[in-house]
């Protein structure tokens, strides 16, 4: 279970997965489109088994400081059960360009079961390379000693980190994409250089409480350079309509999932997160 439970609150991933169920409340964008400024908390939800409990919370902050540019945050913590698994408190921080969506600079300060790292990357861009320096302090619960680390990152294209990358995906032209494209991208997800691939599947009708939602239905997953999957296939649904319909993001891999729900949204149940996070294979309605 502890395992279960760590895989499932940790390592950056969920992070990026809850934040495209942020993306299915909120339309794909549009020419000029800009980031509004907004708070959006989340339920997190995890089935194992018989087990469907709230493990956690996730709140997510994005405020404007400029013409060319906004902060956006993300915390997260476990549930009190779940804290005596494996305890997580965690924040990602991220200055994004208002235009591009790439990022200035990104930090994820995470505790998580005992143990505390701080990831700090300043971004630079020359032509279509990207490069970040990146400073990481890392502190285990067992011995206590700090351990500094200095590194630089290199990649050549779209670059994001955890964070932009969500914005990025908001980015994306959907209607003009067919079903079973993919677009590849960079992203530096604090010490490592992993691929992310987002996969258009087209477009789905799910239900989420008594309604039902058009939505572009898109998979996505990390590797490593070497070509390594680092992660379960994940879904999330991304509104169609101008109205900020609540749906869903979920992982599909195994029997253990996670799933957020908007918490502003007092119809959607727990039963219907996890349907419309199911493989769209298994979809019903």
């Amino acid at each position: 279970m502890k395992r279960i439970i760590s895989d499932f609150v940790c390592r950056g991933r969920v992070a990026l997965l809850l934040l495209l169920t942020v993306a299915a409340i909120i339309p794909a964008s549009a020419d000029g489109w800009r980031v509004p400024e907004e708070t959006l908390s989340y339920d997190v939800m995890f089935k194992w088994g018989l087990i469907n409990k709230k493990a956690g919370t996730v709140t997510i902050t994005t405020s404007n400081t400029g013409a060319d540019r906004f902060l956006s945050n993300l915390s997260g913590r476990t549930a009190p059960w779940a804290d005596h698994i494996y305890k997580v408190r965690d924040t990602l921080r991220g200055t994004i360009d208002s235009d591009t969506f790439f990022p200035y600079t990104y930090e994820k300060i995470a505790h998580e079961d005992g143990d505390f790292s701080h990831d700090h990357l300043v971004f630079s861009r020359s032509g279509n390379t990207t490069t970040a320096k990146v400073v990481r302090r890392k502190k285990r619960k067992k011995d206590k000693t700090e351990e500094v680390t200095n590194r630089e990152l290199e990649a050549t294209g779209p670059t994001l980190d955890m964070l932009s990358a969500f914005y990025y995906m908001r980015k994306l032209d959907y209607d003009k994409m067919a079903p079973g494209e993919t677009v590849r991208l960079n992203v530096f997800s604090g010490r490592q250089k992993e691929i992310l691939r987002i996969h258009f599947d087209g477009t789905k009708e799910i239900k989420v409480g008594k309604k039902r939602y058009k939505t572009y239905h898109i998979t996505f997953t990390f590797t490593s350079k070497a070509g390594k999957k680092t992660s379960d296939n994940m879904d999330a649904w991304i509104s169609a309509t101008p109205e900020r319909a609540p749906a869903s993001g979920g992982a599909s891999a195994r029997r253990q999932s996670p799933c957020g729900i908007f918490r502003q949204n007092a119809s959607v149940t727990f039963r219907d997160c996890m349907r419309a996070s199911a493989p769209s294979n298994a979809l019903k309605y």
